[in-house]
């Protein structure tokens, strides 16, 4: 018999936003980001009652199709347990549809507070398990899950009727890589923007990337000089430059100032790794065109709260 909790039982969820691809490492590689969403949820008698403040507010669904809700609502199913309704109240600050994990955060965020709110009886290997099916693949996800950078990869049985089954590795970071977010006003849909890429890539491209997710998961870890080097990609981020110019012409703007920037997952951010912080006068530009510019640390990972 499904054990069903208790009204009045109350979680708080603190989730890092993340950044996807890293440059060569295409659905690969992951690093949790210091922009934090804060979800509080409550077990009530009924119903489902959503508010949501800050990035999303007046644009989200505030029902069940809500995602943080869905992801609960996963989360119970996954620990054998009910709840009969539902108060969540999101506090955003991961800027929505700009490449920043605000969807596997979402997802991260209900999990683990499903997780929490039936005593913690999903491993972690489930959150990231639970919490990738909303997105297909797992590396935004489990970079929320694990915090630091992740190596992510998808297993998809041949019998084409199991699910796949989505898994990931935590990488220590060096501690002097910092992070500069420069995030363009308008949204950018990850569907849209991954239509652009081609079917079918050549030997060549995908031996360079291969070679170059090698060079930066050794740059992530120990040698931060050879970043600029291990963010260089040929899978993705020249075909999205097409209709991400905005991000492709500050990408290679920095690019060739030296620092390693790349497009963060699909956009419509640019992300930049470094020791060293970007010079002044580049993000003082970057702001007077509209952009803003978020300067980041490396994030620990998702943290949940009993409250009561």
């Amino acid at each position: 018999m499904t054990q069903e909790i208790l009204p009045g039982q109350r979680v708080r969820v603190t989730v890092p936003g993340s950044s996807a691809n890293l440059g060569p490492g295409f659905d690969t590689l992951g690093l949790a980001l210091s922009v934090h969403d804060v979800v509080d949820v409550e077990v009530i008698e009924s119903g489902v009652e959503v508010e949501v403040h800050g990035e999303g507010a007046g644009e989200l669904p505030v029902d069940e199709s809500h995602l943080v809700v869905r992801a609960i609502r996963a989360g119970l199913h996954a620990a054998g347990v009910t709840a009969p309704g539902l108060r969540v109240v999101c506090d955003n600050a991961i800027p929505q549809s700009r490449g920043l994990g605000s969807s596997a955060a979402a997802a991260v965020a209900g999990v683990a507070a499903a997780n929490g709110l039936a005593g913690f009886p999903l491993s972690t290997e489930q959150l990231i398990q639970v919490s990738s099916v909303f997105e297909g693949h797992p590396d935004n996800a489990a970079a929320s899950v694990l915090g630091g950078a992740v190596v992510s990869w998808t297993d998809r049985p041949v019998d084409g009727r199991t699910a796949p089954q989505y898994r990931a590795v935590g990488l220590p970071v060096h501690p002097g890589i910092r992070a500069t977010a420069l995030v363009p006003a308008f949204h950018a849909s990850t569907t849209a923007v991954r239509q652009v890429l081609p079917s079918d890539v050549s030997h060549v491209d995908a031996r360079f990337n291969v070679s170059r997710t090698a060079v930066m998961v050794t740059a992530l870890t120990a040698h931060p000089e050879l970043l600029w080097e291990g963010t260089r990609d040929r899978l993705h981020q020249t075909y999205r430059a097409e209709v991400l110019p905005v991000t492709a012409e500050w990408v290679n703007r920095l690019r060739n100032r030296g620092y390693a920037a790349f497009l963060s997952g699909a956009g419509p951010t640019c992300l930049v790794l470094g020791v060293e912080p970007v010079a002044g006068e580049i993000l003082d530009e970057a702001r007077r065109a509209g952009i803003a510019v978020l300067d980041l640390e490396v994030a620990g990972p998702v943290a949940v709260e009993v409250l009561g």
